[in-house]
């Protein structure tokens, strides 16, 4: 029940400051009253999900200082992981992050925004799957989560896939290459770009 809860919240169905009524959960679902309010708590605890006195839960805000300051997190989290892809990357895991790459480049070159946001989000998933680092994986993904309003309107600003494409081109080269120094400091470059960003204008 949480993990359908947490997936419609990652994927924007539910938005931020959006009311999260039991009832209306439980016949979404097909799951009790029991089962939602449990899953609510537990999202509240990852901090997806504000309850609120008197008035139910609803899913959390998140301001730009503080998405800021998740993306500030994500530096050293993403750049462990980065660094733990470039040690442990295949042949053929480098020949899966070069075509994602490519695909990347494809997307921005069409013009295609919605699908450079979803290979941007693959590429990495790909990375830390490849890190195999799991508790890093799991601090990530809490992040993201209560990141993503931040994150997709991010990702359609006009012009940022353009600046983003070869940052991400750049972490890709560095893991391929297999250096770990170099993988990190591609991720911290990438992530200090989408901090000017956030900084620069609410997404």
């Amino acid at each position: 029940m949480a993990a359908a809860i947490r997936s419609a919240i990652l994927a924007g169905d539910l938005v931020g400051e959006q009311r999260l009524v039991e009832a209306e959960l439980s016949e979404r679902y097909a799951a009790s009253r029991g089962a939602v309010r449990t899953a609510l708590l537990m999202l509240a605890h990852e901090g997806l999900v504000e309850r609120i006195a008197n008035r139910g839960a609803r899913v959390r805000a998140v301001s730009t200082a503080e998405a800021v300051e998740i993306t500030e997190v994500r530096m050293v989290v993403e750049g462990l992981c980065a660094a733990k892809a470039a040690e442990r990357i295949t042949d053929a895991g480098i020949t899966e992050l070069r075509d994602l790459g490519e695909a990347m480049r494809e997307a921005v070159t069409t013009g295609d925004v919605v699908t450079y946001s979803h290979l941007n989000q693959r590429l990495h998933d790909r990375i830390r799957e490849i890190a195999d680092q799991p508790v890093a994986a799991a601090v990530l993904s809490r992040l993201r989560a209560q990141n993503v309003r931040h994150q997709f309107r991010l990702a359609l600003r006009p012009g940022r896939p353009q600046v983003s494409l070869p940052e991400h081109l750049a972490i890709i080269d560095e893991i391929c290459a297999r250096s770990p120094g170099g993988a990190e400091r591609a991720v911290r470059r990438h992530l200090e770009s989408v901090i000017d960003a956030l900084r620069a204008g609410t997404p």
